[in-house]
C-alpha cells in the first residue's frame, strides 16, 4: 500500500485504460522563476476508475492544485509539463485513450475537453465566476460552446440543473449576478456550470473549504447523488481528511510533489502506514480528544518569547471582560434597483453573551446567522439598534457606545481583531516591520529603538525568526500570514481577542499550529478569546464555553463538556451532525442533513420552534447549561 518511489514512466494499455477513465502516469510539472526552477510535480501516478471518487490529500503546497491545473492544461506561464503521461479514455469516445500531456493547451481539441468532458470546480467561485454577467449566462454558456444547442433550449437546460442543484427560484437565478449570492449558492452556480455539459470526469479543487459545516455536507451530499445519477468520476483535492472519510473511494496523499501513500479508503484511515498521513490525522481537531490532548502540527511553531517571560497577566476584573445585552440590528435591503420596495433583515435579536476574563467563549453558527455583526459591534464598527456592550478592564463596567477620546483609545488598544484572511488584512505594500509596528506608532508608544524591539519580540511570540521583518505579506504562507496577523492585533499588549474564522481557510497542519499557537498566548499572556467560527470541532478545542447562534439567536449556550455530552437544540444537533469527523466509522448523515429545516426557526420542533417576531427566552436546564425555548414553553417550565 505504501508508496516511496515514483512508478516508471508507462503509458497504460488500452486493457488496462478500459478500467479507467484517467490515468496519471510519472507526471512532472516544473516552475520556471527568477531564483531558479523546481518542481512542484515530482513523477506523479494513479488511476481514476469510472464512477469512483478519488481524494487527493495534502497540505498547501503538496502540488494537488498544479496535478488538476496540468490535467485542464490551465498551468501558469511559468509552468510546464516536463514529462509523463495523462491518459484519458472517454466513454463517449471511440474508445482509445488519448494523452492529454501531448495536446496543445489552446487547440482544438483540449478545448473541447476543458469544460466539456472534463469540468473543474474552483476552490473560491466568487472569483471564479464574471461580476458582469448572470448566473444564467454563464451557466448557458458552457453548455452552447461544447454543444450544438439554442439559446431557448440552453435556458431550458440551465434551470433544470439549477433545480437539480438546489436553487430555491431556478428562473429566477437566471438573472441573478454573483455577488447577490450566498457562498453556497455561488458555489453551487460553479457546480451548475460544470455540470451542464454532463462531463466523465468532474475535478472539485477544495470545494468546500470557505464553507460552513452545514453548507458543507449539502455540497458534498449534492455531488454524490449527482454522481450517482451519471456515473461521472470525481478527483477531489482537499486537505480536510474528515471530508475524504465521508466522500472518498481511493485516496492518494501528497508530500511536496509525490506520492506518499495510495489505497482504498478502508485501507488509509485503518492502516495508515505512512508517517506523514499518521502526522496529518493527528493534526486534525476531533470531538472525542482528551481533556488537556495537544494537536500534533506535521511542523511545530517554536516560540521563545514565553520562556523569557516578556509579558505578564494584567489584573482581570472580577466579572466578564466582555458582556453583550440584548443585542438588536436589522438591516433594510432594496427588493429589486427600481421597484421601490425594501424589506428589513433581523441580523440580531437580542443577544446575550458574556467573556469570562483568561477564557475562550466559542461563537458558533452557519454564515450569515449574525457572528460577525457580533464582532463588529463590539469592535464599534457597526452601531446596534438596541442593547449594549459592556467593558472592564479592572475599574468596572463602561459602555463601549459612550467611550470617548482617552477612553476610546484605551478601549481600542484592549480589544483587537485577527480576522478570517490575513491576506486582504495584511498592506501588501508594507513591510512586516511597517505592520507590526504600524499600532505603535498611531498610538504613539515607544521610541523607534522599542518599536523595534517591540517588533522582534511579537515575531518570537507567534514562532517566526527576526528575517522577516524585511519582507513583504506576499512571500509567506497563509499559516505564516495568519500568524503575523495575530502578532500585529498582540502589538498593543490587548486584554482580548476577536479571532473571526481565523483558521477557516488553512489546512489541517497549519490550522492545528495557529490553534496551539493562540492557546499558548492565552496561558501566557492571561488573553480572553471571543473565537468566532461555524467549524464545531475546532470550536471543541479551543473554547471554555461555546454560544451556538441561528438567525441572529443564542439557541444554546454551555460549557463545551455540556454541550458535546448533551446537545439539546435541534439546530446545534445539526451543526454537530454536520462535521465530517476523520473516522469511517462515524459518516455523515446526509438524509439529516438534506433540509434546510434545522435553520428555520418556524420549523423547529416543539418546544424549541419560534413563530415570525417570536424572540423566546434562554432557560437554565442544567448548571451553566441554557437553551432557547419558546415564549409558551419558557413559561410552562417556569
Amino acid at each position: 500500500m505504501v508508496v516511496t518511489t515514483a512508478k516508471p514512466n508507462a503509458v497504460p494499455t488500452e486493457t488496462r485504460m478500459g478500467e479507467t477513465l484517467l490515468s496519471i502516469r510519472d507526471l512532472r510539472v516544473d516552475f520556471r522563476t527568477e531564483t531558479g526552477d523546481f518542481r512542484a510535480v515530482d513523477g506523479l501516478s494513479f488511476d481514476i476508475p469510472p464512477g469512483k471518487t478519488v481524494a487527493l490529500v495534502g497540505e498547501s503546497g503538496s502540488g494537488k492544485s498544479v496535478t488538476a491545473q496540468a490535467i485542464m492544461h490551465i498551468l501558469p506561464k511559468v509552468a510546464r509539463i516536463s514529462g509523463g503521461s495523462i491518459c484519458f479514455n472517454d466513454p463517449a469516445g471511440d474508445g482509445r485513450p488519448v494523452d492529454i500531456a501531448d495536446y496543445d493547451p489552446e487547440g482544438a481539441a483540449m478545448r473541447a475537453l476543458r469544460g466539456g468532458r472534463i469540468a473543474m470546480i474552483f476552490q473560491e467561485p466568487m472569483t471564479s465566476l464574471s461580476p458582469l454577467h448572470t448566473i444564467g449566462d454563464q451557466v448557458t454558456e458552457a453548455l452552447m460552446t461544447h454543444a450544438e444547442v439554442s439559446a431557448e433550449e440552453a435556458r431550458r437546460k440551465a434551470v433544470d440543473v439549477f433545480a437539480r442543484v438546489g436553487f430555491p427560484d431556478p428562473q429566477r437565478a437566471l438573472r441573478t449576478y454573483p455577488f447577490e449570492l450566498s457562498g453556497g449558492l455561488r458555489q453551487r452556480a460553479m457546480i451548475a456550470m460544470a455540470l451542464i455539459t454532463r462531463p466523465a470526469l468532474l475535478i472539485a479543487d477544495e470545494p468546500t473549504t470557505a464553507l460552513d459545516v452545514t453548507t458543507q455536507a449539502q455540497i458534498l451530499d449534492l455531488i454524490r447523488e449527482i454522481q450517482a445519477e451519471t456515473g461521472m468520476s470525481v478527483l477531489l483535492i482537499t486537505h480536510d481528511l474528515g471530508v475524504v472519510a465521508n466522500v472518498a473511494d481511493e485516496v492518494v496523499v501528497m508530500y511536496r510533489g509525490k506520492v506518499m501513500e495510495t489505497g482504498s479508503r478502508e485501507d488509509i484511515f485503518r492502516h495508515a502506514e505512512h508517517p506523514y498521513l499518521q502526522a496529518l490525522m493527528r493534526a486534525v481537531p476531533r470531538f472525542a480528544m482528551a481533556e488537556n490532548e495537544r494537536l500534533t502540527p506535521i511542523r511545530e511553531v517554536r516560540t521563545t518569547a514565553f520562556d523569557k517571560g516578556v509579558a505578564s497577566s494584567p489584573t482581570q476584573p472580577a466579572g466578564p471582560v466582555l458582556r453583550a445585552e440584548e443585542l438588536t440590528k436589522t438591516y433594510t435591503l432594496r427588493s429589486g434597483w427600481f421597484s421601490g420596495k425594501t424589506r428589513t433583515i433581523r441580523a440580531l435579536n437580542g443577544i446575550n453573551l458574556d467573556v469570562m476574563p483568561g477564557k475562550t467563549l466559542g461563537l458558533v453558527g452557519e454564515s450569515g446567522c449574525g457572528k460577525t455583526t457580533v464582532s463588529k459591534i463590539i469592535m464599534r464598527a457597526l452601531q446596534p439598534d438596541g442593547g449594549r456592550v459592556l467593558f472592564d478592564d479592572g475599574s468596572g463596567p463602561r459602555d463601549v457606545q459612550h467611550l470617548e477620546g482617552d477612553d476610546l483609545t484605551a478601549y481600542r488598544r484592549n480589544v483587537q481583531f485577527v480576522f478570517q484572511d490575513p491576506f486582504s488584512s495584511l498592506n501588501p505594500r508594507m513591510t512586516v516591520y511597517e505592520i507590526l509596528t504600524e499600532p505603535l506608532r498611531i498610538h504613539n508608544i515607544g521610541t523607534s529603538d522599542e518599536r523595534y524591539a517591540r517588533a522582534k519580540e511579537l515575531l518570537d511570540m507567534v514562532g517566526l525568526s527576526k528575517q522577516a521583518l524585511r519582507r513583504y505579506p506576499h512571500s509567506f504562507s497563509g499559516g505564516q500570514r495568519q500568524r503575523l496577523g495575530i502578532a500585529r492585533a498582540l502589538a498593543l499588549q490587548p486584554r482580548v481577542l476577536l479571532c473571526d474564522e481565523p483558521v477557516s481557510a488553512l489546512d489541517v497542519s497549519v490550522q492545528a499550529q495557529v490553534l496551539n499557537l493562540l492557546k499558548d498566548l492565552q496561558a501566557a499572556l492571561g488573553l480572553t478569546y471571543l473565537f468566532v467560527s461555524h467549524n464545531l470541532a475546532v470550536v471543541d478545542y479551543i473554547a471554555d464555553t461555546i454560544a451556538v447562534m441561528c438567525r441572529g439567536y443564542i439557541v444554546e449556550e454551555a460549557p463545551k463538556a455540556s454541550l458535546f455530552r448533551n446537545p439539546v437544540h435541534p439546530y446545534t444537533q445539526a451543526l454537530l451532525a454536520a462535521v465530517p469527523d476523520p473516522d469511517i466509522d462515524r459518516p455523515l448523515d446526509f438524509a439529516k442533513l438534506r433540509a434546510d429545516r434545522f435553520s428555520d426557526p418556524a420549523q423547529w420542533p416543539e418546544p424549541y420552534r419560534l413563530a415570525p417576531g417570536e424572540h423566546g427566552l434562554m432557560t437554565e436546564i442544567e448548571p451553566g447549561h441554557k437553551v432557547r425555548l419558546s415564549d409558551q414553553s419558557s413559561r410552562e417550565a417556569a
